[in-house]
Parts: C-alpha cells; sequence; structure tokens
C-alpha cells in the first residue's frame, strides 16, 4: 500500500492558484529551451522515501483545508550549497482535487497512510466535482460534504 505526503502549500488561496502556478513554471521553462519538472524542495528527507517514490501523492493542504494531490513521481536527496540536505519531491504536473477535509497548521510535511487518504472528487460518482470550489470548502467546514 502506498504511503503519501501532507504538506502546506503556502501562498495560494485555491486549487486555480495552484494550477496556475505549474503552468507559469512551465511556461517559464519553455521559454528558456529547458525541459519542465515540476519539484518541490523540502529541507527533510522522508526516510520511508521507498514506500512513496511512485507510489504516493504529496497532498496539498490549502487555507487548512486538504485540498487537492499530485502524484509523486520522484524523491531525490541533494546537499546543498551551504552543505545542507534536502531533497527534491517531483511531482506529476497534474492537480487532482479531492474531498475537502480541515488540517490545522503544521510544519513541514506528514505522513498520510493510504487508509487516511481523502477520495478523488471523480471517483465519488457525484456532481461534487462541478461545485466551486469555495462552495466545496464551505460545505466541507460545515461537515456537509
Amino acid at each position: 500500500m502506498p504511503l503519501h505526503l501532507l504538506k502546506l502549500c503556502v501562498g495560494t488561496d485555491s486549487i486555480q492558484d495552484l494550477e496556475d502556478w505549474i503552468e507559469e513554471m512551465r511556461t517559464h521553462d519553455h521559454r528558456l529551451g529547458r525541459p519542465y519538472e515540476q519539484k518541490h524542495t523540502t529541507r527533510m528527507v522522508p526516510k520511508r522515501l521507498g514506500e512513496i517514490a511512485g507510489q504516493g501523492s504529496l497532498y496539498w493542504v490549502i487555507k487548512g483545508q486538504l485540498s487537492c494531490r499530485q502524484a509523486i513521481l520522484a524523491i531525490r536527496p541533494f546537499t546543498d550549497e551551504g552543505g545542507i540536505g534536502r531533497c527534491h519531491i517531483v511531482l506529476e504536473p497534474v492537480v487532482v482535487p479531492v474531498s475537502p477535509r480541515p488540517v490545522r497548521p503544521f510544519q513541514g510535511w506528514r505522513y498520510l497512510a493510504a487508509k487516511d487518504a481523502p477520495a478523488d472528487i471523480g471517483a465519488r460518482g457525484d456532481d461534487v466535482g462541478q461545485m466551486p470550489e469555495e462552495l466545496r470548502r464551505e460545505l466541507a467546514l460545515l461537515g456537509l460534504l
């Protein structure tokens, strides 16, 4: 069973903000003639990376709610110029909305077991995916979704 990561998506207000940022980075790399690879840099290297890379997803918390996920393609540890160990979490640049639920603030990332991961909105078999994100967010806060 895959293991996932949970992380705050700092600086974004919505799933659309995240998607817009990904597209902006893709366009920037394309203009420079570089192949695009979405990477998120983090200080700590997950010790259980064998259970995550190529199997798990990075679940993003946006404005206090677990909102979406991206598949993790690879985790690449490296040492930066200052000699500090870090890692790149390489992500599939496709954002998948999930059933929203509240999450308290935390630092860094957390492991998320597959059994605790929310379902993709499209997998629910209802019209929730057609709702605007803000409405889904409010309904989840009220415990109606």
